[in-house]
C-alpha cells in the first residue's frame, strides 16, 4: 500500500491571526505502470523567488510535473518499493518520465532506465529505508540511508532500491541554471 501523506497547510484569517487553512491527506499524487512501485506526492509549490506565503491556500492542483517551475520550488514525498531487475531491464524510462512532461530529461543509453538529469538544486531527506542514487559510473553510486540527505545538483542520477524495504524520501526542488549556461 501507497504510503499516504498528511498535509497541514498554514495561513491568516482576516484579522492577521495565524490559522490552520488545511489539514488533510495530499491529493496531488502521480503513481504510473511505467514506473511500478514509485509513488510521487506534490506538497506545495511555490512560482517565484522570494516565495510569497500570502499567496493562494493551494498550489499543487495542476498538472504533475518533475520540474519545478521557473524561479520557483518544489516540495514532494517519494515512496520507492523495492526494484525487481526483471521488471527494471524492460521498462523505457522515456514512456515513463513523459506522464510527467520530462522525457527529455532520460539520459539516453544511461545503465538504468530511470537515468536523469534536472536543471535544479534538489534537497533531499531519506525518511525511512535506504536507496541506491546511480550517478554516471558504478563506483560513484552512494547508498543512502535513514537520515541522510542529499544535494543533487544537475547531475545525472536515478534511485534504485535494490533492498526489502520501501524507502521514503522527502526532495525539495529548486529551479536552477548552469553558470555556463546563464
Amino acid at each position: 500500500m501507497t504510503h499516504q501523506i498528511r498535509r497541514v497547510v498554514t495561513g491568516h484569517d482576516s484579522e492577521g491571526n495565524a490559522i490552520c487553512v488545511s489539514d488533510e491527506i495530499a491529493t496531488n499524487v502521480l503513481q504510473r505502470p511505467t514506473r511500478p512501485g514509485v509513488t510521487l506526492t506534490n506538497l506545495w509549490q511555490t512560482n517565484t523567488c522570494p516565495a510569497e506565503f500570502n499567496g493562494p491556500e493551494e498550489t499543487v492542483d495542476g498538472p504533475f510535473v518533475l520540474h519545478p517551475p521557473e524561479n520557483g520550488t518544489v516540495f514532494r514525498i517519494i515512496e520507492f518499493l523495492p526494484e525487481d531487475p526483471e521488471v527494471i531491464k524492460n521498462i523505457d524510462g522515456k514512456v515513463a518520465f513523459a506522464a510527467m512532461g520530462a522525457s527529455h530529461n532520460i539520459i539516453e543509453d544511461a545503465r538504468h532506465p530511470y537515468m536523469h538529469r534536472t536543471d535544479s538544486v534538489d534537497y533531499a531527506v531519506i525518511l525511512k529505508g535506504e536507496i541506491w542514487m546511480l550517478m554516471d559510473r558504478e563506483e560513484d553510486d552512494v547508498l543512502l540511508k535513514t537520515g541522510d540527505t542529499v544535494v543533487q545538483r544537475g547531475t545525472n542520477h536515478a534511485w534504485a532500491n535494490r533492498g526489502t524495504e520501501p524507502c521514503l524520501m522527502m526532495f525539495v526542488l529548486v529551479d536552477g541554471v548552469s553558470k555556463s549556461d546563464a
